[in-house]
């Protein structure tokens, strides 16, 4: 059974950082892609960034690109998303997802989604 296991949420200030992971089991990985979305309350949920299996190729919003890094760890199947100069609008709980190919992640119909974990930015 296949899971992704979000971690790394929590509370954090404006202009603070986070590193949320999702650890992927339950079946070989190494031609999947992998993604993270959030959804605010209220909203719908959003593309973030996603990455191939090897971390050759990686998907970016432009406007998330300069604060948002997407990492792979094959080795630990977990995949990362660092976060800085986070704000409040980036409140929201971050999803990790996986499929056979990066558009089908980014397009939003990932087979196997995670629990998600929530980020709130506050002061």
């Amino acid at each position: 059974q296949v899971q992704l296991v979000e971690s790394g949420g929590g509370l954090v200030q404006p202009g603070g950082s986070l590193r949320l992971s999702c650890a992927a089991s339950g079946r070989t990985f190494s031609s999947y892609a992998m993604g993270w979305f959030r959804q605010a309350p209220g909203k719908e949920r959003e593309f973030v960034a996603a990455i191939s299996w090897t971390g050759d190729s990686t998907y970016n919003v432009n406007s998330m690109k300069g604060r948002f890094t997407i990492s792979i760890d094959n080795a630990k199947n977990t995949m990362y998303l660092q976060m800085n100069s986070l704000q409040p609008e980036d409140t929201a709980v971050y999803y990790c997802a996986a499929d056979r190919t990066g558009p089908t992640v980014v397009a939003g119909k990932a087979t196997y989604w995670g629990q998600g974990t929530q980020v709130t930015v506050s002061s």
